[in-house]
């Protein structure tokens, strides 16, 4: 009778990942964050302007409510129903003040930029006047979403 020799094998069964394997899925994460990253800034950037916008146009309203009430617009904000002159956005990205002209017949409100909102680069600040002009004059882009 021929009796088999069980040889110990030399391979270990641990289960886990190799460094390998781990540096690669690191540098994957690292690339897909580097593209990520911009695209979300960006977003968020442009997200925090349409509030800008979104405000400038409300207070654009009260104006013309007030100047139908009034006869002239006003560049005080809490005449505005505002609780600060100048008026500071819901998330504090802008802050807007008003400006008149021509005996109270015009106006010009500007929203500008504050805290992180100052990185949008060309339109830090926005302005609409009385006949609805957007600006700042050849930023196109800063009122398109």
């Amino acid at each position: 009778m021929s009796r088999a020799i069980k040889v110990p094998s030399t391979r270990n069964n641990i289960l886990g990942f190799t460094l390998i394997e781990l540096m690669i899925t690191v540098a994957i994460v690292g690339i897909l964050a580097a593209v990520a990253y911009p695209s979300y800034t960006s977003f968020v950037t442009s997200s925090n302007r349409s509030e800008g916008q979104r405000e400038l146009l409300r207070l654009a309203n009260l104006q013309e409510e007030t100047f139908i009430d009034r006869r002239s617009y006003t560049t005080n904000m809490t005449a505005l129903g505002m609780t600060a002159d100048p008026h500071v956005t819901e998330f504090g990205n802008y802050s807007i003040d008003a400006t008149i002209a021509n005996g109270g017949t015009t106006f010009i409100l500007t929203a500008t930029a504050q805290g992180a909102q100052t990185s949008d680069t060309g339109c830090t600040t926005l302005t609409i006047n009385e006949a609805g002009q957007k600006g700042p004059v050849g930023s196109e882009t800063c009122w398109r979403q």
